[in-house]
């Protein structure tokens, strides 16, 4: 990361917590579900599992929580943006309860599980405050949507923010932890096998590159999934970046706040130091420089004081109806699972998938199954952005034709150059690599043998 050096570069949780190191497969073993992905997602789909009963096993290809989430800012909410309103014109206001409802449900179930476990990870429950500085109707809209789907949301014009708003919606009962330390927990008494990437999988059996993995049921918790066919889940999202800074000397809030304004930042404490995220944009954006600058001025203009004592990033699917893939992976796969599309909130739902995920392992109901369902394909909510993303992919796939030396090993789009981390960025599905060639982040499961070109793409 150009900005930062060594240690600063890494999330606060990386650097807080260490999580003890697990040997890699040795040959072929059997397992009645194997989970491919140590993220949260994964480890909370085996815990669950493992609760029940079942021999469950987990396969990662690099370290445990080593991909997203050790770069999460760990919310734990079901305030997602302005969602509800739109949600509930574009799938109705039952589905759009269900998808309150099982978010919400998520947050208790974390507090239940810390609390019988008695997990030290700084859990903290709060309200989770949606913000605007520039219009309040919209607001007050979704304020009332919220509270319509059994939310507890409210509107105000008062934060605690050094700066005036023009309305926000405050959703009590909701939380923020440190999700390392929760992590280490819940995998202390996991069968993981780490340095064990996963290559293929036909039927009952996982290809890895240290022996075969057969399973009962196998699932694919791999941020991204990295099987093409069937599911074509390469068709069906796209992946956005977001960056965050952590700050000393700065205020400290009672709650969480996140900006709904283009260009608008994040708040939320952990422990003395602050984080301040902002910045999204699309993986692959050749116009996405200057996001920590941005980020620094805006600190220093907030909060004179203060001083950066980190900074990171982290990326997300975003489905094109704006809910999650969670289920069964595809019609003519019923023992595989997915869980995938989290869209920047992927400590909250990778609660909801782990239990909806176990539940269909061990054949229990769960009411949610169908609004989660990966085969669905809702037209009205979708289509825009579907036609959106095909238009972008066809340009990166084009420009791949044009620049083999900038091509990305999954289906060979043209990779752009991200001035803010020193990296290749894929546009079409979000695979990322370092200025050698190695990988950063999947879909992709190659790294480049002859690296890419230094400097900026044109």
């Amino acid at each position: 990361m150009g900005q930062f050096e060594n240690n600063k570069s890494k999330s606060l949780w990386s650097r807080e917590i260490d999580i003890p190191s697990r040997l890699p497969l040795e040959g072929d073993i059997e397992t009645e579900t194997a989970v491919i992905g140590a993220g949260i997602a994964g480890l909370l789909t085996a815990y669950l599992l493992n609760k029940q009963g079942r021999k469950v096993i987990v396969l990662e290809a690099d370290r445990i929580a080593g991909g997203q989430t050790k770069n999460t800012t760990a919310k734990i909410t079901s305030q997602h943006g302005m969602i509800y309103s739109s949600l509930m014109k574009k799938i109705g206001k039952d589905r759009a309860k269900l998808y309150a409802m099982a978010n919400q449900e998520a947050v208790r179930l974390y507090e239940k599980l810390i609390t019988e476990q008695k997990i030290e990870c700084d859990f903290r429950k709060l309200s989770s405050v949606l913000y605007s500085c520039r219009e309040a109707d919209s607001l007050k809209r979704e304020a009332e949507a919220a509270e319509a789907l059994g939310l507890s949301a409210s509107f105000t014009d008062k934060t605690e923010l050094p700066f005036r708003v023009e309305g926000a919606v405050c959703f009590e009962d909701q939380a923020q932890f440190e999700p390392l330390a929760f992590v280490k927990h819940i995998s202390q008494e996991l069968e993981i096998y780490e340095s064990t990437r996963a290559l293929s999988v036909r039927g009952n059996v996982i290809e890895t590159d240290l022996g075969n993995v057969t399973a009962d049921h196998i699932v694919f918790a791999t941020h991204y999934p990295f099987i093409n066919v069937p599911g074509f889940y390469f068709l069906r999202q796209h992946q956005e970046r977001s960056y965050v800074l952590a700050l000393s000397g700065a205020e400290q809030y009672e709650n969480m706040y996140y900006g709904m304004d283009a260009g608008a930042f994040s708040f939320r404490n952990a422990g003395e130091y602050l984080l301040l995220g902002g910045g999204g944009h699309r993986t692959g954006d050749k116009k996405c420089g200057g996001v920590y600058k941005t980020l620094a001025e805006e600190a220093a203009k907030l909060f004179p004081d203060c001083q950066i004592e980190a900074g990171w990033s982290a990326q997300d699917c975003v489905t094109h109806d704006r809910i999650p893939f969670i289920g069964r992976f595809s019609l003519y796969h019923p023992n595989w699972y997915v869980a995938t599309g989290f869209k920047k909130w992927g400590m909250t739902t990778s609660m909801v998938a782990a239990r909806l995920i176990t539940d269909q392992i061990c054949e229990v109901e769960n009411p949610y199954e169908m609004l989660f369902r990966p085969a669905r394909f809702l037209l009205r909510a979708s289509a825009k952005d579907l036609l959106k993303d095909i238009g972008i992919s066809t340009a990166g796939l084009i420009r791949g034709s044009f620049q083999k030396n900038r091509r990305c090993t999954h289906m060979g789009c043209g990779c752009c150059w991200n001035p803010n981390e020193q990296s290749w960025d894929c546009p079409c599905h979000g695979s990322r690599f370092k200025a050698d060639g190695s990988l950063i982040d999947n879909p992709a499961q190659l790294s480049k043998k002859t690296g890419f070109h230094q400097g900026v793409s044109r």
